[in-house]
């Protein structure tokens, strides 16, 4: 029976998806990535030399914990590309004509806020409308000198 003390560890909480918590996330991937290569070597040092660890397990668990740090990065790289591509969506509306899928809220796009799960574009008369499928955008507001109304259908 092997038995080993081992001071206490971090572990990797589940955090969530959002543009900040990733460069933590690396972060806390990275410790218990350095923390698990000191356990290995402590593991080496200490084990019991008329029972080896098995070298083949050893690096598996090595392999596992770089696939994880790998796939960190990646997000990380991944959710600076999609900040990039809100911003950037986020400043072509800007002083467009904007109105809002349920057609209630209308007006020139003054400002859009970027948040981890969406655009909401604030309009010149205070309005605000969360950008998803449906809204309609335009470089200038319609304009109608006949007063016909084509877009509805009042029979």
């Amino acid at each position: 029976d092997r038995t080993m003390a081992v001071d206490g560890t971090q572990s990797v909480g589940g955090g969530s998806s959002t543009y900040g918590s990733s460069n933590a996330a690396q972060q806390k991937a990275t410790l218990n990535y350095d923390n698990f290569l000191q356990l290995l070597v402590a593991q080496m040092k200490n084990q019991d030399p008329t029972d080896p660890m098995d070298a083949s397990e050893q690096m598996s668990q090595l392999a596992s914990f770089s696939q994880v740090e790998q796939t960190i990065q990646t997000n990380t790289k991944l959710d600076t590309l999609l900040t990039s591509s809100s911003l950037t969506q986020a400043s072509s509306y800007v002083g467009k004509y904007m109105e809002s899928a349920d057609g209630k809220t209308k007006g020139t796009v003054e400002s859009v806020k970027v948040y981890s799960d969406g655009l909401i574009a604030t309009l010149d008369n205070g309005g605000k409308i969360l950008i998803q499928a449906g809204i309609s955008i335009s470089d200038s507001a319609p304009t109608n000198p006949s007063g016909d109304d084509s877009g509805s259908d009042n029979t």
